[in-house]
């Protein structure tokens, strides 16, 4: 015969074994769509991953955009500068505002890529459904993302461009010799900018961005698939090989469509930076800033910061394959 206590450390056991009383008290997670919870998990990685490089972020941007006495530096030395001048804090400079788009930009590229997807599939059946829709799919979702959630990029990039001397001249009591900053937070980035541009202020450098979403996607993906024809059968599924081959993918990718990203900056601080860096005009679109930036910076230029985009691949896919 068995007791009423066996009974109930057989049901304790029991729910032990699959869980559900566990599964009671997280149930309002469970609860929770799929795509709900993987845009929960990838923001969660994204801020800490964004967190964790912001200052090398901080400093691609200042190398990009030949911020004031950073124009002849490297990253370690514009490190040190930034350490120097405004402390640890100086190396999250404009990160709040990265950190507050990853949320929209993740859902937005995730829920209309499907949508783009059938559309496609739907209205060009020549097509097929093979990687060219995904390509275009994949394209034409960034490029929503970008749009909804790029006034959140364009202040980050005035903030981070914006360096001030927060040590204190004891014997003169004044500051260093850099200027006030022109915005004090996110807020007054946007509120600022409208009102001094309107909603093109706020789009100002969303070309550069728009014109390298396609080409970006299709290099990537076309290297990624050639590195893969060249890995033997029996690494094919290794996820050792897709995180080496897609990072590869992605370090080439960046490299050719990287001076873009270089005018997108530039034009998003030509309000902040001196008439001479540019001549003294505004660059009109794409190719003019290309163009001047190649005249009056030199063709180097174009790829100021660029180390830092293979460190971040490097520090991206070792976190992955751990």
């Amino acid at each position: 015969m068995s007791s009423p206590q066996g009974h109930t450390l057989t049901a304790n056991m029991a729910d032990l074994v699959d869980g559900s009383t566990a599964h009671r008290e997280v149930s309002h997670i469970d609860c929770l769509p799929v795509y709900v919870k993987e845009l929960i998990a990838g923001g969660a990685a994204g801020a800490f991953a964004k967190t964790t490089l912001a200052p090398l972020e901080r400093t691609k941007i200042l190398l990009q955009t030949r911020t004031d006495g950073f124009q002849s530096l490297g990253v370690y030395q514009s490190l040190r500068k930034v350490l120097k001048l405004e402390g640890v804090l100086g190396f999250y400079k404009g990160n709040g505002a990265s950190l507050i788009r990853i949320i929209p930009y993740a859902a937005l590229h995730f829920m209309t890529y499907e949508q783009y997807r059938g559309w496609i599939l739907d209205n060009f059946s020549s097509l097929g459904s093979g990687p060219v829709v995904d390509l275009l799919a994949g394209s034409a979702s960034g490029g929503t993302a970008v749009l909804c959630t790029y006034p959140l990029d364009l202040a980050r990039t005035k903030l981070a461009y914006q360096v001030v001397d927060t040590r204190t001249n004891f014997s003169s009591g004044i500051r260093g010799f850099y200027p006030r900053p022109a915005y004090s937070g996110i807020t007054d980035v946007l509120t600022t900018v409208y009102k001094e541009g309107g909603i093109r202020g706020l789009y100002r450098g969303v070309g550069p961005t728009l014109v390298g979403i396609l080409p970006y996607a299709g290099l990537k993906f076309y290297i990624y698939e050639a590195l893969k024809t060249r890995v033997p059968e029996e690494h094919q599924k290794s996820i050792l090989m897709h995180v080496s081959c897609g990072a590869l993918a992605g370090l080439l990718g960046q490299t050719f469509t990287y001076p873009l990203d270089v005018v997108r900056r530039q034009m998003q601080v030509e309000s902040l930076q001196c008439s001479t860096i540019q001549g003294g005009r505004r660059y009109r679109n794409t190719i003019e800033g290309l163009t001047t930036i190649v005249r009056n910076q030199g063709w180097r230029q174009l790829f100021a910061g660029l180390s830092i985009n293979y460190i971040k691949v490097v520090y991206i896919s070792a976190t992955i394959s751990t």
